[in-house]
Order: structure tokens, then C-alpha cells, then sequence
């Protein structure tokens, strides 16, 4: 049986552009029968390390960051930016900036049994579309369980100092080999892929692995 070629992705659940990168990925890879031929590993990244562990009111965050009043606007830029790949902001209902460090262990803990695409997919529906706070242990545990999990195994990931430290060493490297912005893509351990890039992007980088290959 021929191998999966692996693709590991490194985001973080509050990137709007992450979630639009996803599902333009994801669009491209059903579009030339990849879908089931890749392995897909998700890496840690936090667009906020100093974010306080309670996270912060997201309009006086983003207030602080870009200055008064971009925010509306950077909101219908991204929206506008995400139709074409079925991605839905809901905006009113983010209210929090959270802090992400324990979204990514459960993403970790989920990808030790195959699934950290779907907890992946649901941390960001759960913070896009229903506005929920998943920097709150509470609410991650709630997500986990809504998936099938077991609730104290999913509260047990959620305070283990060994998985917390591999995250801040997975981000540390990130760092260290240059990722300074997400989402970041590297393909086949080859290509690497920078920023949430359209379906005929993906064409072109599908296109040279194969010649690469070849």
C-alpha cells in the first residue's frame, strides 16, 4: 500500500486565517483525489503567548493591537476572504481573545488516537461560529466529550505538565526554524507552504512534488 504523503500544519484555533487555510487545503486536496492519500499532523503555534491564562475581552484586545476601529474592518475583509471555501465567521459571538495552550494539548492528546483533525475542526467552529471560550478548561473538557471522549481522560490531558511542556518545545521550534507567521505548511517534508493559499495555489505545489517525485 503506498505511503501517505504527510503534510504538517502550523496554526493556532484563533488564526482566522488558519481555519480559512484549512478549508482551502482541504478543498484542494478533494479537487485532485488527495483526500485520503495524505496524513495531516497539526503543530502548535500561539499568535498570543502572553495571552493571561483567563485570556482577555477581545474588542479591547484587538482595539490595543491594530488600533480603534480596524476592527469591523478586518472582520469583513476576512469574511469576504472566506466564502469561496465555505468558512463562516460569526462575529458578534467572539467576545473572548483566549489564551490557546490548552486547545493545542487537546489537539496533541487527540492526534495520539487519529483525530487531531477533528478536534481541530471543532475548536474552530467552536470559537468562530459559537463563540465559545476554549481557553476555559471547563468548556475544552465540554468540546472533548462532544466528540466521544472520556471526560476525566480529557481533564487529565488538560493539566498534564508533560504534554503542556511538549507544546511550549514543538512552539519553541517552530521559532527556531523561522515560522513567524500561520498558517505554515510543509509538504512531504519537502515544500514548504507559507500563508492561507487558494485551491490553484495548491495545484502548482501538488504539480512540482510530482515532477520532484518523478
Amino acid at each position: 500500500m503506498q505511503e501517505k504523503m504527510p503534510i504538517a500544519i502550523v496554526s493556532d484555533v484563533v488564526c482566522p486565517w488558519c481555519f480559512i487555510g484549512k478549508a482551502r487545503l482541504e478543498t484542494a486536496l478533494s479537487n485532485h483525489g488527495l483526500t485520503d492519500r495524505v496524513a495531516i499532523t497539526w503543530l502548535p503555534y500561539e499568535l498570543n503567548p502572553e495571552m493571561p491564562a483567563e485570556g482577555a475581552d477581545r474588542a479591547s484586545y484587538l482595539d490595543a493591537k491594530f488600533g480603534p476601529g480596524k476592527r469591523k474592518e478586518i472582520e469583513i475583509r476576512l469574511s469576504e476572504a472566506a466564502l469561496e471555501s465555505g468558512v463562516t465567521f460569526n462575529w458578534p459571538k467572539v467576545t473572548r481573545t483566549p489564551n490557546t495552550r490548552m486547545a493545542h494539548m487537546l489537539i496533541a492528546a487527540a492526534s495520539t488516537v487519529q483525530r487531531g483533525s477533528e478536534m481541530k475542526a471543532a475548536l474552530f467552529k467552536a470559537y468562530f461560529q459559537d463563540g465559545r471560550d476554549i481557553g476555559d478548561l471547563e468548556t475544552l473538557v465540554a468540546i472533548a466529550t462532544e466528540l466521544g471522549f472520556e471526560e476525566n481522560a480529557a481533564r487529565d490531558e488538560l493539566t498534564n505538565d508533560e504534554l503542556r511542556e511538549t507544546i511550549i518545545g514543538l512552539e519553541a521550534h517552530a521559532q527556531k526554524v523561522g515560522v513567524t507567521g500561520v498558517p505554515f505548511f510543509i509538504v512531504d517534508g519537502k515544500l514548504a507552504v507559507s500563508g492561507a493559499q487558494t485551491p490553484d495555489v495548491w495545484t502548482k505545489v501538488f504539480a512540482q512534488l510530482a515532477r520532484e517525485t518523478a
